[in-house]
């Protein structure tokens, strides 16, 4: 006999999940591992207390090792990886990666990966029926300035079904990987663009319910980034801890 499949949860029952959430829960800006709203992070989230390093040393000296030399001077700009062009809006993402006391943090290894103008990966598992770009792939690298400064061109991604509900599809949005000075202050997040009709929607950026951390995961639109004839320019800072910390994506 077969077992039919649980009915997938409404746009109405979502909203009414994370509202209730929300009430016990006033100005969380870290949800908890496990957020029923988005319902895979109930089967990934770790459900066992960390383990106890006993030697500290010895992991950081298993950590990764960035050198300059292992970053090319391509491999911020997205849309010049390949033989053409990408199709899209072409776009600049910059920003400042900061401390809590908001000075820089120089060296860092700043990582992105995304979707492509039409909302779909390149990665065997995204089922998604839209077009791949041949000539994007979606992932990028580069090294903080002296002045904690990063920079990427890329084209701006589009939003995707995601299957969490009925209806369900993600805001455009930007997956960011910072490494740190060792492997354990890895950092991972996403920035998504300002005005997005979809944030309502969209359980994993409700998940923060601190409105000052959410709007911290917007970029800003800046003109003066804007280069002519070029791209669209977007500036998006990211603070590794303390009070004005990025929301992390933590455990899922």
């Amino acid at each position: 006999m077969t077992v039919p499949s649980p009915r997938p949860p409404t746009q109405a029952e979502i909203d009414k999940e994370i509202a209730e959430l929300d009430g016990s829960r006033p100005g969380l800006a870290h949800p908890p591992r496990g957020y029923p709203p988005y319902r895979s992070s109930i089967l990934r989230h770790p459900e066992q207390a960390l383990v106890v390093v006993q030697d500290p040393e010895a992991v950081e000296l298993t950590g990764p090792v960035f050198g300059v030399t292992d970053v090319s001077e391509l491999d911020n700009d997205l849309t010049r990886r390949h033989h053409g062009e990408p199709l899209g809006e072409r776009i600049t993402v910059t920003g400042r990666v900061l401390d809590r006391a908001g000075r820089p943090v120089r060296g860092q290894l700043v990582e992105i990966w995304q979707a492509n103008a039409s909302g779909r990966y390149a990665h065997a598992r995204d089922a998604h029926p839209a077009p791949l770009d041949p000539n994007f792939t979606g992932a990028g690298r580069c090294l903080t300035d002296g002045e904690g400064r990063y920079s990427f061109t890329t084209i701006k991604p589009g939003p995707y079904p995601w299957r969490n509900h009925v209806n369900a599809w993600r805001p455009a949005h930007i997956h960011f990987s910072l490494f740190g000075h060792a492997f354990t202050q890895r950092l991972v997040t996403q920035m998504y663009f300002p005005g997005d009709p979809l944030f309502d929607r969209d359980p994993i950026l409700q998940s923060v319910t601190d409105q000052a951390a959410r709007d911290r995961l917007v970029a800003a639109y800046d003109h003066d980034l804007s280069v002519p004839e070029w791209s669209l320019g977007y500036r998006w800072d990211i603070v590794l801890d303390g009070p004005a910390a990025t929301w992390i994506e933590e455990g899922r």
